[in-house]
């Protein structure tokens, strides 16, 4: 055998001190869990291995305890570089106490990041983050503090009259990674995975800076009974593979143990459908429904937009357009709560870093993303909230350059009640949190970039329908039954501009039946 076999904790002993430790995953698709635990387990025991930076694209967690959290040790990591980080919230707390340097970069960018120090480039030059809180002009992607005072990792660029952002590459010194078998070559498959992530890019890049890469994998089989193309990462990158000993740490996703529906290797019925029931979420996802276009390519976000795709089935629409993800699925039904990323019956199953290849350069018709916040100029935050650190995740790669943008939120949060009566919504009671204010701590997505783009956007809520314009945000459409001043102006912190052709949503939208889209 080519390929060293090594148990989790042998793998774990190999990690030097100070390194930079680049991972591998989706939340927990692809992530190679029982080394993650070895490691912690050999922190605690020894103290090492310590100060280490952490290199990651999608913050790999549960929002407990597995995943990156395994990590957040006072001591273990001294510095983190990653796009989304919400389902780490101990490390994330550790970015809030000021223990830990860290940057949030886009995820999509930190895919590319990636590819690019695998190929010796000095970083990657995009213009993705123009006008966020990663352009320098505003935070550089600094989270907290102490990273204020430390060095930028993000430059503005100036190339034939357009601007654009350069993020400094860091070399991978040490990579773990997760597949399904490995031949006696050290060669990696990843059938039984819904999710590739940016396994080969991490892989590629930590072998040319001459680091160590450990797979995790299910068996070693011998060499040679591979079928090549199923194969992800070659033998050549691959220095060390463990052998899990336990499935619960080599979970398709952390909400699922395994489901040949989310790997392509069948194809599975549909689960009986239940019409999600009537709530504000649900009047929101109907609204943005009756946008969604005609053989569109369109990726739904987590949360709110994720009702469009169950409104979309529940009128019988879905096979008009085309659901992706950006962990790399084309096609199928995308999942959600931990098994966001993967997708039940996808058409395609490509590398991380290629599907942002295609966004970044405007292949989506249509995204409909959340908003936790936003101001009276268009601008949202979702990344970053006091102490709380989701992180940006793909959302500006995606907001930035789909052709159109779709943000869906309640109007209010934290305590509101509806309800839907004879085509009319009635305020029972408001959040006691206003989403429109002044003064956002994160800019995750800029109105005046988009305004530059002339690109489209709308702001969709439960009781009223906004436009960006270059004047700022428009109010087009408000809920039948509901009271212009007392139920939408008085919760945003100045009056917004209105339309002149002002009008109330469909009021098939409150109705309990089904909306007819279908023969639209």
């Amino acid at each position: 055998m080519s390929v060293k076999v090594l148990t989790a904790r042998e793998a774990a002993d190999l990690i030097p001190n100070g390194v930079n430790l680049a991972t591998n995953g989706f939340i927990g698709a692809s992530f190679p869990e029982e080394i993650a635990i070895a490691i912690e387990q050999r922190f605690l025991e020894t103290g090492a291995p310590n100060d280490l930076t952490l290199l990651f694209c999608a913050a790999q967690g549960d929002s407990k305890d597995k995943g990156l959290n395994h990590f957040a040790h006072d001591g273990m990591v001294r510095r983190a570089i990653g796009g989304h980080w919400g389902l780490a919230p101990k490390l994330g707390k550790m970015v809030a106490d000021n223990k830990i340097i860290a940057y949030d970069f886009p995820q999509g960018v930190t895919a590319h990041m990636f590819r690019d120090a695998a190929a010796h480039k000095p970083g990657t030059l995009t213009h993705v983050g123009l006008g966020t809180f990663v352009d320098p002009r505003l935070m550089g992607g600094k989270l907290n503090e102490l990273t204020r005072q430390q060095e930028d990792l993000v430059e503005l660029m100036e190339i034939g009259g357009k601007e654009y952002l350069f993020y400094k590459n860091q070399p991978v010194n040490f990579a773990i990674i997760s597949g399904t078998y490995a031949d006696e070559d050290g060669n990696i498959s990843m059938e039984h995975l819904g999710v590739k992530a940016e396994a080969l890019v991490v892989a590629q890049a930590c072998k040319n800076s001459g680091g160590t890469v450990v797979a995790q994998v299910e068996r070693v089989v011998a060499s040679g009974s591979l079928d090549p193309q199923k194969v992800e990462v070659p033998g050549i990158l691959v220095d060390a593979v463990v052998v899990v000993s336990d499935m619960k740490n080599h979970m398709q996703t952390f909400g699922t143990q395994y489901n040949p529906g989310f790997s392509g290797e069948h194809r599975m019925g549909a689960a009986e459908f239940t019409p999600a029931p009537m709530s504000p979420k649900k009047i929101i996802a109907r609204r943005a429904a009756m946008e969604l276009k005609k053989n569109g390519i369109v990726n739904l976000g987590i949360g709110i937009p994720e009702y469009i795709s169950s409104v979309a089935t529940e009128e019988g629409i879905l096979d008009r357009f085309t659901l992706t993800v950006e962990s790399g699925l084309t096609g199928g039904s995308p999942q959600s709560g931990l098994d966001f990323g993967a997708s039940l019956n996808p058409q395609c199953i490509m590398s991380q870093p290629s599907m942002f290849d295609f966004y970044q350069g405007g292949g989506l018709d249509q995204a409909f993303l959340g908003f936790a916040e936003g101001d009276e100029e268009g601008n949202v935050n979702v990344s970053k909230f006091g102490v709380k650190l989701p992180g940006c995740g793909g959302f500006i790669d995606i907001s930035q350059n789909a052709k159109q943008v779709f943000f869906c939120g309640t109007f209010t949060a934290k305590g509101l009640k509806t309800e839907v009566s004879d085509g009319k919504l009635h305020i029972l009671s408001d959040g006691s949190i206003n989403k429109f204010k002044t003064g956002l701590e994160h800019i995750t997505f800029s109105a005046e970039t988009a305004k530059k783009n002339q690109q489209p956007v709308m702001y969709i809520t439960e009781r009223a329908v906004f436009q960006l314009t270059d004047k700022g945000l428009v109010l087009t459409e408000y809920a039948p039954g509901v009271d212009l001043e007392k139920d939408i102006f008085a919760h945003m912190p100045k009056k917004p501009l209105v339309s002149p052709d002002l009008k109330e949503m469909d009021a098939r939208i409150f109705r309990e039946e089904k909306m007819g889209l279908v023969n639209e």
